[in-house]
Protein backbone atom coordinates (compact mmCIF):
# COMPACT_ATOMS: atom_id res chain seq x y z
CA UNK A 1 0.00 0.00 0.00
CA UNK A 2 2.79 2.57 0.70
CA UNK A 3 3.92 2.43 -2.96
CA UNK A 4 0.37 3.29 -4.05
CA UNK A 5 0.32 6.23 -1.65
CA UNK A 6 3.63 7.57 -3.00
CA UNK A 7 2.43 7.18 -6.58
CA UNK A 8 -0.87 8.92 -5.83
CA UNK A 9 0.86 11.81 -4.08
CA UNK A 10 3.29 12.17 -6.99
CA UNK A 11 0.45 12.05 -9.52
CA UNK A 12 -1.52 14.62 -7.57
CA UNK A 13 1.37 17.08 -7.59
CA UNK A 14 2.54 16.41 -11.14
CA UNK A 15 1.14 19.62 -12.61
CA UNK A 16 2.70 21.79 -9.89
CA UNK A 17 6.07 20.23 -10.67
CA UNK A 18 5.39 20.71 -14.38
CA UNK A 19 4.61 24.39 -13.80
CA UNK A 20 7.76 24.84 -11.72
CA UNK A 21 9.83 23.44 -14.62
CA UNK A 22 7.96 25.41 -17.32
CA UNK A 23 10.93 27.74 -17.91
CA UNK A 24 13.24 24.78 -18.55
CA UNK A 25 11.21 22.19 -20.45
CA UNK A 26 9.07 22.05 -23.58
CA UNK A 27 5.45 23.09 -23.00
CA UNK A 28 4.37 19.55 -23.95
CA UNK A 29 6.00 18.35 -20.70
CA UNK A 30 3.90 20.82 -18.73
CA UNK A 31 0.69 19.74 -20.49
CA UNK A 32 1.68 16.11 -19.89
CA UNK A 33 1.96 16.85 -16.18
CA UNK A 34 -1.62 18.15 -16.28
CA UNK A 35 -2.72 14.93 -17.99
CA UNK A 36 -1.17 12.90 -15.15
CA UNK A 37 -2.86 15.05 -12.50
CA UNK A 38 -6.21 14.91 -14.29
CA UNK A 39 -5.96 11.12 -14.51
CA UNK A 40 -5.31 11.04 -10.75
CA UNK A 41 -8.33 13.28 -10.05
CA UNK A 42 -10.56 11.11 -12.23
CA UNK A 43 -9.31 7.88 -10.66
CA UNK A 44 -9.89 9.25 -7.17
CA UNK A 45 -13.45 10.31 -8.06
CA UNK A 46 -14.21 6.87 -9.52
CA UNK A 47 -12.74 5.19 -6.45
CA UNK A 48 -14.90 7.30 -4.11
CA UNK A 49 -17.95 6.42 -6.22
CA UNK A 50 -17.20 2.70 -5.96
CA UNK A 51 -16.76 2.98 -2.19
CA UNK A 52 -20.05 4.90 -1.87
CA UNK A 53 -21.81 2.22 -3.94
CA UNK A 54 -20.58 -0.48 -1.54
CA UNK A 55 -21.52 1.52 1.57
CA UNK A 56 -25.04 2.29 0.33
CA UNK A 57 -25.70 -1.17 -1.12
CA UNK A 58 -29.29 -1.40 -2.38
CA UNK A 59 -30.59 1.42 -0.18
CA UNK A 60 -32.95 4.00 -1.67
CA UNK A 61 -31.08 7.02 -2.98
CA UNK A 62 -27.97 4.96 -3.69
CA UNK A 63 -27.52 6.36 -7.19
CA UNK A 64 -27.76 9.93 -5.92
CA UNK A 65 -25.27 9.29 -3.12
CA UNK A 66 -22.81 7.66 -5.51
CA UNK A 67 -23.17 10.59 -7.93
CA UNK A 68 -22.62 13.07 -5.10
CA UNK A 69 -19.47 11.22 -4.01
CA UNK A 70 -18.08 11.23 -7.56
CA UNK A 71 -18.96 14.86 -8.32
CA UNK A 72 -17.82 16.20 -4.96
CA UNK A 73 -14.49 14.37 -5.16
CA UNK A 74 -13.89 15.34 -8.77
CA UNK A 75 -14.70 19.03 -8.25
CA UNK A 76 -12.72 19.23 -5.01
CA UNK A 77 -9.68 17.47 -6.45
CA UNK A 78 -9.82 19.42 -9.72
CA UNK A 79 -9.79 22.72 -7.82
CA UNK A 80 -7.47 21.80 -4.93
CA UNK A 81 -5.02 19.55 -6.78
CA UNK A 82 -4.94 20.86 -10.34
CA UNK A 83 -6.48 24.24 -11.18
CA UNK A 84 -5.65 26.49 -8.22
CA UNK A 85 -2.18 25.11 -7.40
CA UNK A 86 -1.21 25.00 -11.08
CA UNK A 87 -2.26 28.61 -11.55
CA UNK A 88 -0.51 29.65 -8.32
CA UNK A 89 2.82 28.02 -9.18
CA UNK A 90 2.57 29.36 -12.74
CA UNK A 91 2.16 32.92 -11.46
CA UNK A 92 4.85 32.56 -8.77
CA UNK A 93 7.31 31.32 -11.39
CA UNK A 94 6.35 33.96 -13.95
CA UNK A 95 6.74 36.72 -11.36
CA UNK A 96 10.05 35.25 -10.15
CA UNK A 97 11.50 35.05 -13.64
CA UNK A 98 10.36 38.59 -14.40
CA UNK A 99 11.73 40.02 -11.13
CA UNK A 100 15.04 38.18 -11.48
CA UNK A 101 15.37 39.62 -14.98
CA UNK A 102 14.73 43.15 -13.70
CA UNK A 103 16.80 43.00 -10.51
CA UNK A 104 19.79 40.80 -11.32
CA UNK A 105 22.36 40.43 -14.04
CA UNK A 106 22.32 36.66 -13.75
CA UNK A 107 22.48 34.75 -17.01
CA UNK A 108 19.14 33.45 -18.28
CA UNK A 109 19.85 29.77 -17.43
CA UNK A 110 20.60 30.72 -13.81
CA UNK A 111 17.40 32.78 -13.63
CA UNK A 112 15.39 29.87 -15.05
CA UNK A 113 16.83 27.34 -12.60
CA UNK A 114 16.27 29.77 -9.72
CA UNK A 115 12.68 30.24 -10.86
CA UNK A 116 12.20 26.46 -10.89
CA UNK A 117 13.66 26.19 -7.37
CA UNK A 118 11.34 28.94 -6.15
CA UNK A 119 8.35 27.21 -7.74
CA UNK A 120 9.21 23.84 -6.23
CA UNK A 121 9.85 25.34 -2.80
CA UNK A 122 6.48 27.12 -2.91
CA UNK A 123 4.46 23.90 -3.26
CA UNK A 124 4.51 22.81 0.42
CA UNK A 125 3.34 26.25 1.54
CA UNK A 126 0.29 26.49 -0.71
CA UNK A 127 -1.26 23.07 -0.04
CA UNK A 128 -3.07 23.72 3.26
CA UNK A 129 -4.39 27.20 2.42
CA UNK A 130 -5.70 25.98 -0.94
CA UNK A 131 -7.30 22.86 0.56
CA UNK A 132 -9.03 24.92 3.26
CA UNK A 133 -10.17 27.51 0.72
CA UNK A 134 -11.64 24.86 -1.56
CA UNK A 135 -13.43 23.26 1.41
CA UNK A 136 -14.91 26.65 2.27
CA UNK A 137 -15.87 27.32 -1.35
CA UNK A 138 -17.61 23.97 -1.77
CA UNK A 139 -19.26 24.15 1.66
CA UNK A 140 -20.62 27.57 0.67
CA UNK A 141 -21.88 26.50 -2.73
CA UNK A 142 -22.05 23.04 -4.28
CA UNK A 143 -22.36 21.12 -1.02
CA UNK A 144 -25.46 23.13 -0.11
CA UNK A 145 -27.11 21.58 -3.17
CA UNK A 146 -26.17 18.11 -1.90
CA UNK A 147 -27.74 18.85 1.47
CA UNK A 148 -30.97 19.87 -0.26
CA UNK A 149 -30.90 16.64 -2.25
CA UNK A 150 -30.55 14.60 0.95
CA UNK A 151 -33.58 16.39 2.52
CA UNK A 152 -35.73 15.45 -0.48
CA UNK A 153 -34.96 11.70 -0.16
Amino acid sequence: RPNCIYFCVAAGYANEVGEAFRALVPVSFVWGSYAVSTAYVTADAVDKGKKAAVVHGDNPGRTTRVAVAVVDTFVWQALASVIIPGFTINRVCAASLYLLGRTTKWPLPVRKWTTTAIGLSTIPFIITPIDRSVDFLLDSSLRKVYKETKKEE
